[in-house]
């Protein structure tokens, strides 16, 4: 048990120590400097896309809003004109004008086959 131990010891004492040195943070800077860009490459795209992912929330949430109302407002016009083209309010309308509302029924015209003229092309 003791020496598992040891060898324990002295494997994380020598990954320390190669670690540890000035060495090893320079070189590490130097082999990995593409990668450490790309990396940071990556960030700045998560967090741009993030704000642009926010942006486009905050712009469906204000659309959405804005459709609301105006089904609202399409619904509260739709009433309305279904209201006002009723044959009575037309009348009352009308009558204003100086117009009123015939009382006889509509007389129906009666044309005889072949008196009107064909139409030539």
């Amino acid at each position: 048990m003791a020496k598992k131990k040891n060898i324990w010891q002295s494997i994380t004492s020598k990954i320390g120590a190669a670690f540890n040195s000035e060495d090893f943070e320079q070189k590490f800077l130097v082999y990995n400097v593409r990668f450490l860009l790309f990396i940071g490459l990556i960030a700045i795209l998560y967090i741009a896309n993030a704000r642009y992912a926010e942006k486009n929330m905050r712009q469906i949430n204000t659309l959405q809003k804005d459709i609301k109302e105006l089904r609202w407002k399409h619904t509260s016009l739709k009433a309305e004109h279904m209201y006002s083209s009723k044959q009575t309010e037309i009348a009352k309308r009308v009558n204003k004008m100086g117009l009123q509302e015939s009382i006889e029924a509509p007389s129906k015209i009666v044309v005889p086959k072949g008196s009107v003229p064909k139409p030539s092309r």
